[in-house]
């Protein structure tokens, strides 16, 4: 009898504490501290990001007095991050668009054909005495020996895709990188384009032929300048060189010395 009214009293406070969260306002408190009715939550498998979203709205029935709140769930578009094959095949067979989101100098030495340019950064002419000092040190180092412009992000990227595609349109963004195309999907994703692929690795790892470029040089190529790019042109010339005379010296013995018996000595 005893416990027959013990399990009675525990059934009563399951039911007791089951009340109590339904009809307990923690969750319309916590949600306006958030100030927000929409959260989502980032799975990654595969190099694939899928996205569950969590909606909270008001239910459809009403109580006097009581404001009661209900979750929806649902799937919102996912990334697809992708190799160069498999950035090739979306293209060529799934009617992907590419989308070529570096600045405007890298995108002058190389692109690929029929692509769309919609830069991530812009380059920033601002004259306030604070960008005025950050551009003079950029542009004697990075400018200078890497050739990166002074850039800034661009305001109107969204909008600017938004002009040209519907949500539905499926696009490949593409920088030299990986980086900034995967910032710009975020950006699209959450602005509710629902199929976005990327490059891994960017263009730097695409070989010469993989896709029909226009521009002065190959697209992995097309990150290389300043300085350091010339640095490499001489270093490689010189090293040709010295491979050229080691390689004669140690084939053609007798004609290297009488070449070096003709050097007048000082």
């Amino acid at each position: 009898m005893r416990s027959r009214k013990k399990r009675l009293n525990e059934n009563r406070e399951r039911q007791r504490r089951l009340k109590q969260v339904i009809n307990s306002s923690s969750l319309s408190h916590t949600m306006a501290a958030i100030g927000t009715c929409c959260s989502t939550l980032p799975a990654r498998s595969n190099l694939r990001t899928s996205w569950l979203s969590i909606r909270t709205v008001p239910h459809r029935r009403t109580y006097p007095g009581k404001q009661v709140l209900q979750r929806k769930f649902g799937i919102r578009a996912e990334i697809n991050f992708v190799n160069v094959e498999e950035a090739k095949k979306l293209t060529a067979d799934d009617g992907y668009v590419i989308v070529d989101v570096r600045d405007k100098s890298q995108f002058d030495r190389a692109h690929i054909k029929s692509c769309y340019h919609v830069p991530l950064f812009i380059q920033n002419e601002d004259n306030d005495l604070g960008t005025i000092i950050k551009r003079t040190v950029h542009n004697n180092f990075s400018g200078l020996f890497f050739g990166l412009p002074f850039t800034k992000p661009n305001p109107e990227f969204v909008q600017s895709v938004k002009a040209q595609f519907s949500p539905q349109t499926k696009l490949l963004l593409v920088c030299q990188e990986g980086l900034r195309s995967a910032a710009a999907a975020d950006k699209l994703e959450k602005a509710g384009f629902e199929n976005i692929a990327c490059i891994t690795s960017g263009l730097q790892s695409v070989k010469p032929g993989t896709f029909e470029s226009v521009g002065s040089g190959e697209l992995q190529d097309a990150g290389k300048a300043g300085l350091v790019q010339i640095q490499g042109k001489i270093s490689a010339v010189l090293g040709t060189v010295l491979i050229c005379a080691y390689l004669f010296i140690t084939l053609f013995p007798d004609q290297a010395e009488k070449l070096l018996q003709m050097v007048p000595s000082s």
